[in-house]
């Protein structure tokens, strides 16, 4: 029988190209055969001919969100493990990624043990530490930006309405990363 049948499919779908050829080459020493694509568009024509078993997608693919990915993979095999990775990490981008059935979220950078980790949790954990620190007023502004943001499916042109501010304000806010919790 041929090893490749033999071993779990993984896609991962990240606009960084070194970004996904390293996470590639570590997640195939791990036992994956692995596929990369770098678009939505790529990830759901490899989704529909591969139906991967697991996933791991960036939040952010240049100017799309990673989260209809996962909803439209779910969609295609309810039965795929997705953890989703990003550098954008907030309290939204988290909520609607479990919701729309990730099985898990990292901030980046990350690695590929941590994944593996991720991809092995079935249940949330009591014993997650709590931040004795509350969020700062800037990461508590982009928490609730993104929030918005989310809520009207990454309209910049509503949200900038809804939060009363001009569309170009808001895209440079978007722009800039997190403050750090």
């Amino acid at each position: 029988m041929n090893d490749a049948m033999d071993r779990p499919n993984l896609m991962i779908v990240d606009d960084d190209t070194v970004f996904c050829d390293v996470l590639a080459k570590a997640m195939g020493r791990r036992g994956f055969e692995v596929v990369c694509a770098h678009t939505i568009q790529t990830a759901l024509q490899q989704a529909e001919l591969l139906a991967p078993e697991y996933a791991i997608i960036d939040l952010k693919l240049a100017d799309e969100s990673g989260l209809s990915l996962v909803e439209k993979i779910k969609a295609l095999d309810p039965g795929t493990r997705i953890v989703v990775l990003t550098g954008y990490a907030s309290i939204a981008t988290a909520v609607e990624a479990i919701k729309l059935g990730a099985t898990h979220y990292l901030a980046k950078p990350v690695d590929a043990d941590e994944i593996m980790a991720a991809f092995e949790r079935t249940n949330g954990d009591s014993d997650t530490p709590i931040n004795a620190h509350p969020l700062s007023v800037e990461r508590l502004e982009w928490e609730y930006i993104h929030r918005i943001l989310a809520e009207n499916d990454n309209n910049i042109s509503v949200t900038a309405r809804l939060l009363n501010m001009h569309r170009r304000t808001l895209q440079r806010k978007l722009s800039k990363k997190p403050v750090q919790l």
